[in-house]
């Protein structure tokens, strides 16, 4: 794991990059185009150092989510370090699973209950920890090429961060297993008549197009804006927060099952997994 008390970025070491620009908006970057902006124990940790940050800073009026390259996130990086949990016995493993998912929860949290409403430009694959990452968002706006998807089935593992729970809120309860059930990519068109979109435009108007939404509610009132933020999200979270904690568990026991090595060895092999239940 990592050092969760930490709450500094060290150069280089960037998942994430903050800055404010005129006018109000807090452009948050994911910034790991070579890794297609994979996602990590790390990320996480930058996640929650920023939305504290960012919290109580009066400069931030919106809080714009973009990603450099040809990628929004394609996922979790299996290949950053601290990425598998150790431990003497099964259980152990499943506890501290447990313990690291809620964890992550909390930076999320943290994160998608900003007072400030959060604006996604989302391009390209915007996959299982990408995908949920994006759906945390208030308002999501997407290039053409953007491919959306919740894949972990396919590798074995219950999906861990609320991304599904968050389509059945947004788009019903069906389109939510379909999505996570099969582990099919839906383009940015599927992705706006469900609702889990605002708007698509062509890949090179994607910034405009996200950068001129965040500064229309950054020139509106602040505690208007916040005090909308809030009231929507009270009804739209209604029991959310107990269907995490059953994630969590969920995620942590699939994660230590004999499927879970069976579906990541047969991902790197690129042959089909042999699920057998265990």
């Amino acid at each position: 794991m990592i050092d969760t008390l930490d709450r500094e970025i060290p150069a280089g070491e960037e998942r994430l990059r903050f800055e404010v620009t005129e006018g109000g908006v807090g452009v948050l970057t994911l910034c790991r185009p070579e890794k297609l902006n994979g996602w990590s124990w790390e990320a996480s940790r930058q996640l929650g150092v920023f939305a504290d940050r960012i919290r109580f800073d009066p400069s931030v009026r919106v809080v714009l989510l973009r990603a450099e390259g040809r990628a929004f996130c394609a996922g979790i990086d299996v290949t950053a370090p601290g990425g598998a949990i150790t431990g003497d016995s099964a259980a152990e493993r499943t506890h501290r699973y447990d313990e690291g998912i809620r964890w992550v929860h909390e930076r999320f949290a943290a994160f998608a209950r900003l007072p400030q409403p959060i604006v996604a430009a989302v391009q390209g694959y915007c996959l299982g920890f990408g995908f949920e990452l994006a759906l945390m968002a208030d308002v999501r706006i997407a290039a053409d090429d953007a491919r959306f998807a919740l894949p972990e089935a396919g590798i074995g593992v219950a999906v861990d961060a609320g991304g599904d729970l968050r389509i059945a809120r947004d788009a019903g309860a069906g389109w939510a297993k379909y999505l996570a059930l099969t582990g099919r990519r839906v383009d940015a068109a599927t992705a706006e008549r469900l609702g889990l979109v605002q708007l698509v435009t062509p890949p090179d108007g994607l910034d405009t197009a996200a950068r001129d939404t965040a500064a229309a509610i950054a020139a509106n009132a602040p505690l208007a804006v916040r005090a909308i933020k809030r009231n929507i999200d009270a009804f739209a979270d209604h029991g959310m927060a107990a269907a995490l904690d059953r994630a969590a568990l969920a995620a942590a026991l699939t994660l230590t099952s004999d499927d879970a090595r069976e579906g990541y060895a047969a991902k790197a092999a690129r042959r089909p997994p042999g699920f057998t239940g265990a």
